[in-house]
């Protein structure tokens, strides 16, 4: 039987990678492809869609406007959520209902309805965020706060963060020195994790973005959609864009992850 499980786990782990991966391989082809509707293959190849889509101004000015919104939700929330969830399992354990609560609330409420409410609110508040992309940092803060607090609460809940705090006050540590040279070294994996599904849920956002900035902040999302209405070759090139900036920040993040992992296992150990 043990035998069986371990001939069927590499089977099963190839078919979904094969199911992962064919379609950003057939998406990139299909970028680079002169014609592909008559044959199994593309009929010819040519770059002449990339740079179609490289030499226009717009894609260097989405592809920062998405960052810029990505990396503005990932701090904002990074530096709400972190003492704010390490406070609340400190000082009022019996809180953590409410919050998980609340930070399920995206799972419940639909892009569309979040962003009207927004716009109905803010237009009778006398700031001008309307259009403006703090509006859609805040939205996108709403979106994403369960991708910063589980994994950050998962931390705290991994380590005996009381006895940390307690051995840290004794030797006269204040609390901000607790939260930045104590707790925060050692749940620094599920900050990073955190920040990872942050950055990766906000920057392929659409619905969020088309509704509250538009045109006014395109990102990369918008670029897309508004590439398949005319050419779904360059459409497919700004997938495959997105597909790389995506994986390539993971896996900055995941080996910034194992590396500060292993410094604070070499730290404990000493």
């Amino acid at each position: 039987m043990k035998k069986s499980n371990e001939l069927w786990r590499p089977v099963v782990i190839g078919l979904f990678l094969v199911f992962m991966i064919l379609p950003v391989i057939a998406t990139l082809l299909f970028s680079v492809s002169t014609r592909w509707d008559h044959t199994l293959w593309p009929e010819g190849y040519t770059l002449d869609w990339w740079k179609d889509v490289i030499a226009r101004r717009e894609f260097a000015l989405t592809i920062k406007n998405s960052f810029l919104a990505s990396f503005g939700t990932m701090v904002c929330l990074l530096v709400l959520v972190t003492p704010t969830t390490y406070w609340m399992r400190l000082k009022v354990p019996q809180g953590k209902s409410i919050i998980e609560l609340m930070a399920s609330f995206s799972f419940g409420v639909p892009g569309v309805v979040l962003a009207l409410g927004l716009i109905s609110f803010y237009s009778n508040v006398p700031l001008p965020i309307i259009n403006h992309p703090v509006i859609l940092i805040a939205a996108c803060m709403v979106l994403a706060l369960p991708f910063m607090y589980r994994p950050i609460v998962n931390s705290l809940d991994a380590i005996d963060f009381r006895v940390l705090t307690e051995a840290s006050q004794s030797l006269g540590a204040n609390g901000w020195a607790i939260l930045s040279e104590i707790i925060t070294p050692n749940i620094l994996p599920g900050i990073i994790s955190g920040c990872l599904l942050v950055f990766s849920t906000v920057f392929s956002e659409f619905t969020l973005t088309n509704l509250l900035v538009g045109t006014v902040f395109k990102t990369l999302p918008i670029y897309l959609v508004a590439f398949t209405r005319f050419d779904a070759r360059q459409a497919s090139a700004l997938a495959v864009v997105s597909f790389v900036v995506a994986w390539v920040t993971s896996l900055l993040i995941i080996w910034v992850t194992s590396k500060s992992g292993g410094e604070t296992a070499h730290i404990v150990g000493h």
